[in-house]
């Protein structure tokens, strides 16, 4: 897909590095389709947790990595704190040390479901928004970037990050197979394929606020 974009990928048995992935971000730096991508190469990373473990950062690229991320100030972040304090001041006595010898992997267990529930409600909160912000734009046309491919039909993201279905029903000129290989769908008699990063031209049909959902058709 990037490779469409024009970037060049070296390809490699082994697994892809925090570094080719850094350099990827930056050849797609200015170009139209760089916040696709970027949002696309996030979601495909595998979600992080909290842990005792020191298994260092793969997006920074960091062999070492601790959070402390102050202003946000997430429960993990505010233990992290006392801990280097109670260092700093000298008051990390054994008996401290034990405890959080105890304690710490359940803490970072709890905090880490506790995060992906937070990260759902965000996530099924906005997607209420956006939908409701379609209701009042049915049947005008968007130019948008196919998303993701199913064996149902493609989803398209439109430049105000809104992601709706275009459902393979509506698409009447052919019979569209699905290739889970090329993340496609391709006509049986015109070859006309839909793939991931391509552009196209899609008309709000329909938008429910409550079912979290928006629908297009193609509007070429």
């Amino acid at each position: 897909m990037v490779h469409k974009a024009g970037v060049k990928v070296k390809k490699s048995k082994e697994e892809i590095r925090p570094k080719e992935v850094q350099k990827i971000l930056k050849e797609l730096e200015g170009q139209e389709t760089e916040p696709f991508f970027s949002r696309l190469i996030l979601r495909s990373m595998k979600q992080a947790k909290y842990t005792t473990e020191c298994t260092g950062h793969f997006g920074l690229a960091a062999r070492y990595y601790c959070h402390f991320t102050s202003p946000i100030r997430r429960y993990p972040d505010l233990q992290i704190h006392r801990i280097i304090k109670e260092n700093l001041r000298g008051k990390m006595t054994e008996a401290k040390l034990r405890h959080y010898d105890e304690i710490l992997d359940e803490v970072a267990r709890q905090s880490s479901a506790m995060e992906r529930r937070a990260e759902e409600a965000e996530r099924e909160t906005i997607k209420m928004k956006k939908a409701e912000y379609m209701e009042s734009r049915i049947g005008e046309t968007f130019e948008g970037i196919i998303s993701s491919v199913t064996d149902w039909g493609f989803y398209v993201e439109l430049p105000n990050t809104v992601e709706g279905l275009v459902h393979v029903n509506s698409l009447m000129d052919d019979y569209y197979i699905y290739d889970s290989i090329r993340h496609s769908l391709t006509g049986e008699r015109k070859k006309k394929r839909f793939a991931v990063g391509q552009k196209v031209k899609v008309r709000v049909s329909e938008a429910d606020a409550g079912e979290r959902t928006v629908d297009f058709i193609l509007a070429e």
